[in-house]
């Protein structure tokens, strides 16, 4: 069985006006996908009313910390000593989000309990998966 690690966490998301609203938030981590982590964000977040989720590298999370790091549809940076901004990017537009960054760094020392940096590949069945994504071609 898999252990699947959910914290709630308070973010911070700037508006185009420059303003900050409180957003709760829910950041998982499963021993399913070692790999990624997702927040979840509620449905008054998004434009179109419904809940989303986004889903990316821990180690994009754990780098984002400490320097500037993404590219594509999430950008992570440090902000001052205290915040760490997340930027997400869709079809839909741009959204800024920010976090108190020790709740992000107490959420993957939790995260890394579960499994260790560098042990992520550990227990993957490689061509299980490859024969699944390929339809069993």
């Amino acid at each position: 069985m898999a252990v699947t690690l959910e914290q709630p966490a308070r973010a911070r998301l700037v508006t185009p006006e420059g303003r900050e609203r409180a957003l709760p938030v829910v950041l998982r981590y499963s021993a399913e996908d070692p790999l990624a982590v997702q927040m979840t964000f509620p449905s008054q977040a998004s434009l179109d009313g419904v809940e989303v989720t986004w889903i990316f590298a821990r180690e994009l999370l754990e780098e984002g910390l400490t320097a500037p790091t993404g590219s594509g549809d999430v950008h992570i940076w440090p902000c001052g000593r205290a915040r760490t901004v997340l930027e997400f990017h869709s079809h839909q537009g741009l959204a800024l989000v920010q976090f108190d960054r020790l709740a992000l760094r107490r959420f993957l020392v939790r995260s890394y309990a579960v499994v260790p940096s560098g042990g992520e590949g550990e227990g993957l069945d490689l061509d299980e998966g490859l024969s699944r994504l390929l339809g069993g071609v």
